[in-house]
């Protein structure tokens, strides 16, 4: 096998089966995996969850995972977030000419390793390789589709006044990762993105209840950008307490040191819940129980009044309206 990524790995011919056959059907080799135009599948639930999603992410490799990993848990995750079990996924690689084959095995080799935890299947593929300069080293293209569970609505509409939010985990570090990876702004923090694979985290809350109205992914825009989403699909207010909100020590310095909110930024392993209040004590303990979810919190609550804005609450307990995203909001993490 060469060591870079050469044009005729993607002109069609031997050195293209020879990276399909060493490197993707290496890791993602199952019974659906075919050399063949499309994969055949089996769906059994009456209803199933589609979604896609592109990764750019730079650089490609950061602490706590790389653009393989992340592509397995943005996709899993998403689907997740409406109730669904992840069982397939397909994925599309645009490779830089010269870039190197280590590299590609390693970021395959987290793939596989993701999704196997997740319990998600690649049932095909596809390979481009782009000229020197074309593109960023490596981009990512995944598509998945998940079995919705029985008996399970969630959508941001279904929020209702005097529901609770809770966050599963603590926020702001995956983007505070990027951008101290990125950025040579000369501060060093022990700080980990929170990637992760969330099914097993949702199907413990379902298990517990299916009476939970929302469940969403604080991916790009973090949490701030979700609520308003929220607020502006349900048509209700949003008031958080600042100090109910968990956040890594190191994140918050970095954001105290750059004048960045941490509710800003994304999270690759931390998603937003609403559900009625008298399950939010059951929803904790299961969160609690869970191993990417023991940071898991109330955060506040939905109103009737202020429709479509969210309110925070300070430590002095004062009530400001959280200013709504708009622009490019930094750092961009895929």
């Amino acid at each position: 096998m060469e060591e870079m990524i050469k044009l005729a790995h993607g002109a069609g011919g031997k050195q293209t089966s020879e990276l399909i056959g060493q490197v993707f059907k290496k890791n993602f080799d199952n019974p659906y995996f075919t050399p063949d135009d499309a994969a055949i599948l089996t769906v059994t639930g009456d209803r199933i969850a589609m979604t896609t999603d592109g990764f750019i992410v730079s650089p490609y490799r950061f602490p706590g995972g790389n653009i393989g990993k992340l592509s397995v848990c943005g996709t899993v995750n998403d689907l997740a977030c409406m109730g669904a079990k992840p069982k397939y996924m397909t994925c599309g690689f645009v490779i830089e000419e010269g870039f190197p084959m280590k590299d590609l095995q390693e970021i395959t080799d987290l793939m596989a390793a993701t999704a196997k935890e997740a319990g998600v299947v690649f049932v095909a593929g596809d390979t481009k390789v782009a000229g020197k300069g074309q593109v960023d080293k490596v981009f990512i293209t995944t598509t998945g589709i998940g079995e919705v569970m029985p008996d399970v609505n969630l959508s941001g509409k279904n929020a209702k006044p005097g529901d609770v939010i809770l966050v599963t985990g603590d926020v702001g570090r995956h983007g505070c990762t990027i951008l101290l990876e990125r950025e040579d702004l000369g501060i060093h923090a022990d700080i980990t993105s929170d990637c992760a694979p969330l099914w097993g985290t949702v199907k413990a809350m379902l298990d517990c209840t299916k009476d939970i109205h929302v469940i969403r992914d604080a991916t790009r825009g973090g949490v701030g950008t979700v609520l308003y989403e929220i607020a502006a699909e349900s048509d209700c207010g949003v008031r958080i307490d600042r100090d109910s909100i968990p956040v890594h020590s190191a994140v918050e310095g970095v954001c105290d040191m750059l004048g960045l909110d941490p509710l800003y930024l994304a999270n690759e392993g931390t998603m937003v819940v609403i559900a009625p209040k008298d399950k939010a004590e059951d929803l904790l303990r299961v969160l609690h129980g869970c191993p990417y979810s023991a940071n898991a919190a109330v955060i506040g609550e939905i109103t009737e009044d202020n429709k479509g804005r969210v309110i925070a609450v300070n430590t002095l307990g004062v009530p400001t309206m959280l200013p709504q995203p708009s622009g490019e909001l930094l750092p961009r993490i895929c």
